[in-house]
């Protein structure tokens, strides 16, 4: 095993986990419309829970409004009823085969909530980051404990992949923080 090979997979890692939390709060919703904020939703279908984008097309037609334009006709109150029971506040109103979502002015209690939500996605995200770092660390120490690599150069990668998770945490905390300011602007 190559220390370079195992740095590369760390950072592969670390990147996934900051990949995985700018999606988490992409699906938050801000002042305006997102298609992204269905994107947590599933629906029943076919003898299944598939994502809700594979059963309609999601649009937006205007800033505070969504369409969704479910493919079968028989998939439309399954879509609406998913839509409704989410976690996201929302009230679908049935038109044929669309369904028009109109997104509610967000208070400043909703505000705090979301807020309160992407806070949850950063620690899960660090806590994943953590991990990524603690194999890391036990990868290096069994490689030198197998005299693969000395034990100036598990110090030198140790010191990176110590680097490496404190930079991607604060590139979290830096996301968050983004994340925040958009949420709580009037």
């Amino acid at each position: 095993m190559s220390e370079g090979i195992e740095i590369k997979e760390i950072k592969r890692r670390m990147d996934g986990a900051i990949s995985s939390f700018k999606s988490d709060i992409a699906s938050l919703r801000t002042g305006r419309a997102s298609a992204n904020i269905l994107d947590p939703i599933t629906v029943e279908a076919y003898g299944s829970r598939v994502p809700l984008n594979q059963v309609a097309n999601i649009t937006v037609p205007e800033p505070r409004m969504l369409s969704v334009s479910v493919w079968d006709k028989t998939m439309v109150s399954a879509t609406e009823r998913a839509i409704r029971e989410s976690s996201l506040g929302l009230n679908p109103i049935i038109d044929g085969q669309n369904l028009r979502i109109p997104l509610p002015e967000l208070n400043e209690e909703r505000r705090k909530s979301l807020v309160k939500v992407a806070h949850d996605y950063a620690e899960k995200s660090k806590v994943a980051i953590r991990h990524v770092r603690r194999d890391g660390m036990d990868g290096l120490k069994k490689a030198e404990k197998d005299g693969v690599i000395g034990q100036d150069v598990s110090r030198a990668q140790s010191d990176r992949v110590q680097k490496m998770t404190d930079e991607t945490i604060s590139e979290i905390d830096r996301l968050l923080g983004d994340k925040e300011k958009e949420i709580m602007q009037v």
